[in-house]
């Protein structure tokens, strides 16, 4: 597992390098066919983090590469997903929260994630067997042990006292999920939202900086797969909201349904 986590993270901080470089220039954006934006620095991250892991041996299923037939990936038993720019939307507005995500998932599961942040060149990495680590100024790391070493353990703030915290989306607010937060504020009178974007949400959680995260509107497998390992890593769950099921990865139709993350 280790050797496959040492990958991924190798494969975030070059990805997070080419971001960058387009992130300082007067960049243009296009649109996808679903109307969302797409950077170059997309696709520059898509194709660094391809060639990284493509000497892992196994394939790869990527938000910019996403158009693999499920006949050829239904077998799959082990397999990178991957997100090369999470939160374009983040990436556009230059307010900094945008993330690479790469998740490992075997069996239908995601069991290795890591999550960079280029802007602050800080990482989030967790694995099954391994635990959920928080490492700041990531670039300095040469090794992995040394990378570990230098990491925190998360969860790092459960133990303080707080109001009930809950993550939510800066970009994607929906009708169902006002009603939910509603909800929540009727049983925690004191509660605090806290907004977020990318897959920073699942981050808060993780750290133990907020206490839920509900997304009750669509999202890819692409890009919750991270996160979800990472927070299961630090012994949150991310569960289908109808039915508190762990969301499952591989699927035919790669759209996930409503989900939360919680403790």
């Amino acid at each position: 597992m280790k050797k496959y986590l040492w990958a991924a993270i190798k494969a975030s901080r070059q990805a997070g390098v080419k971001i960058l470089e387009v992130y300082r220039t007067d960049f243009t954006v296009a649109l996808k066919e679903d109307r969302s934006p797409l950077t170059r620095a997309d696709t520059a991250a898509h194709r660094v983090i391809r060639d990284c892991l493509d000497k892992t041996g196994l394939p790869t299923l990527s938000e910019e590469g996403r158009d693999i037939p499920y006949e050829e990936r239904r077998g799959w038993r082990r397999f990178w997903m991957v997100d090369p720019l999470d939160g374009t939307k983040e990436f556009v507005r230059r307010n900094g929260e945008f993330t690479v995500n790469i998740a490992l998932i075997e069996g239908g599961r995601p069991v290795l994630g890591v999550i960079y942040v280029p802007v602050k060149d800080l990482l989030y990495f967790g694995a099954r067997g391994v635990g959920a680590f928080k490492r700041d100024a990531f670039a300095a790391s040469a090794e992995m042990e040394d990378l570990v070493a230098g990491s925190v353990r998360l969860p790092v703030e459960r133990l303080q006292r707080r109001p009930f915290t809950v993550a939510a989306s800066r970009s994607h607010v929906t009708a169902p999920l006002q009603a939910y937060l509603t909800g929540l504020e009727a049983e925690h009178p004191d509660m605090v939202t806290v907004s977020a974007g990318s897959s920073l949400k699942f981050c808060l959680v993780a750290e133990g900086a907020a206490d839920q995260y509900p997304r009750l509107g669509p999202t890819m497998e692409w890009d919750t797969a991270a996160g979800q390992a990472i927070v299961e890593g630090a012994g949150g769950r991310v569960v289908e909201y109808d039915g508190g099921t762990p969301l499952r990865y591989n699927k035919e139709d790669l759209l996930n349904p409503w989900f939360v993350v919680l403790w």
